[in-house]
């Protein structure tokens, strides 16, 4: 085993492996685990050749300010670069990426500029035209413009695409690939021109690009719409994006995505990320189609462990709708937590009000429902706490009982949904009950998910 000198060269070579459990019709499916990367996604690669190619070129130099807009891993990529090589990098987010991104990029000294998800390429809150903006306007600073960077394609062209010819001993029929900046699909598209030009391409796109239009039916939409899969779609035509070689797209809902990435880790034991999701999805519906057996590779473009506060939370598949509940046609459509199914979060009287307060940020609710036994004894909220505590932090370790409510308005399991409103008005959560039996908390933001899922 080799000794390396620097954690950047361990991106690339990434391992293959061929899907042993998934439906894949008469194909057979090679997933490319870009998971492994040390930064954790494909985006390594492009980090790496974007910075190294303005080095060599005399665009930037040690010490520069580096500046991009990224809706998903390339800037963990160039962040990772960028701190082994000691650039300060300044980054434009959109506010639909993942809270573990973000934690992981800050952690790695890259300055994060938080901006807007929901507008479109030319409001100048967009990220990538934020990003521009910031880079013009900042002295020595280097736009790297992922979009229209020609280093973005070429490690893919240099690296990705040879490995994956290599690792299929050179029979490849199809690979399924997502786009972003289009550097992925465009690398490739070059490279299996000229060295397997048998070899189809298909595209996996989340619905609202525009992208899957454009390619199955040649019109370019003005319009998209938004969706939640991260790094992956896109609302124009990257400068560097060549489709000329996309054979068919693929437009993949979120919630199949999602569903996917869980069903890839639950069969095969790969965890990977949104985009992932959308991937697979693609390559198993095109693996579904064909009548001959073919084999097709896709990528694991990077890991689940950036997603675990979204698509592996359970609740927060519940409260988007892309898990399905079972429906009473009662209040109990809106528990996202039923204490039966003790996914409520609770506290005892007797535990300290130290637990309580933990138990509040480790679970991020602002009350608790105080259970002896089975039985509600009162809640306990954040007012509470903190006004039992204010004037002396040792009363921490006093019980819970010292400080939660005891006068509970209860509403009845079938009482109509209008009857929350005024419990909300008072400044109240909804205990929902049936009879004695305590059933769970509904809160304002349980019924914003209720009414949206019901516009959906």
């Amino acid at each position: 085993m080799t000794v390396h000198q620097s954690v950047l060269e361990l991106i690339g070579r990434t391992p293959m492996v061929r899907a042993q459990r998934l439906d894949t019709g008469p194909c057979e499916l090679f997933l490319k685990l870009e998971s492994t990367n040390p930064g954790g996604s494909i985006k390594d690669r492009i980090g790496l050749s974007m910075i190294e190619g303005a080095e060599k070129d005399g665009r930037i130099r040690p010490g520069d300010i580096l500046v991009e807009g990224t809706a998903g891993n390339t800037g963990l990529g160039l962040a990772l670069v960028a701190q082994q090589k000691g650039y300060r990098l300044i980054l434009v987010v959109p506010d639909k990426m993942s809270r573990e991104k973000i934690f992981n990029l800050k952690a790695m000294g890259a300055e994060v500029v938080l901006t807007r998800s929901d507008v479109a390429k030319g409001h100048p809150e967009y990220y990538q035209d934020m990003a521009e903006r910031i880079a013009r306007e900042t002295p020595g600073a280097y736009f790297i413009n992922q979009f229209g960077n020609p280093d973005n394609p070429a490690a893919h062209i240099a690296t990705t695409g040879p490995e994956i010819l290599e690792q299929m001993d050179g029979r490849v029929d199809a690979i399924v690939v997502g786009c972003g900046s289009s550097g992925t699909l465009s690398g490739l598209s070059k490279f299996f021109a000229g060295h397997s030009p048998q070899t189809e391409l298909i595209l996996a796109d989340p619905v609202g690009s525009i992208l899957a239009q454009y390619i199955n039916e040649g019109t370019l939409s003005t319009k998209s719409a938004s969706w939640m899969v991260e790094g992956i779609g896109e609302d124009f035509l990257p400068s560097i994006s060549d489709f000329t070689r996309v054979k068919k797209a693929y437009a993949i809902p979120d919630k199949e995505s999602f569903l996917t990435a869980r069903e890839l880790l639950a069969k095969e034991g790969i965890l990977g990320g949104s985009s992932t999701g959308t991937l697979v999805a693609a390559a198993l519906r095109y693996c579904r189609e064909q009548t001959n057996p073919k084999r097709v590779v896709t990528l694991v473009c990077d890991t689940g462990n950036k997603y675990l506060s979204k698509l592996y939370n359970d609740y927060w598949m519940l409260d988007n709708g892309f898990i399905e509940r079972e429906q009473h046609g009662d209040l109990r459509d809106l528990l996202l937590r039923p204490f039966a199914q003790r996914d409520t979060v609770v506290v005892g009287p007797n535990e300290l009000l130290i637990t309580a307060y933990n138990r509040m940020k480790l679970y991020d609710v602002s009350q608790l429902p105080v259970m002896d036994g089975r039985k509600l004894v009162g809640i306990v909220d954040e007012s509470d706490v903190l006004i039992h505590v204010h004037a002396d932090g040792a009363r921490f370790r006093d019980p819970v009982s010292t400080a939660m409510i005891t006068s509970l308005q209860k509403l009845d399991v079938r009482s109509p949904i209008e009857s929350l409103l005024p419990v909300f008005e008072r400044g109240h959560v909804a205990i929902v009950v049936d009879g004695e039996d305590f059933l769970g908390l509904i809160t304002r933001i349980d019924l914003l998910n209720y009414l949206r899922r019901k516009v959906d």
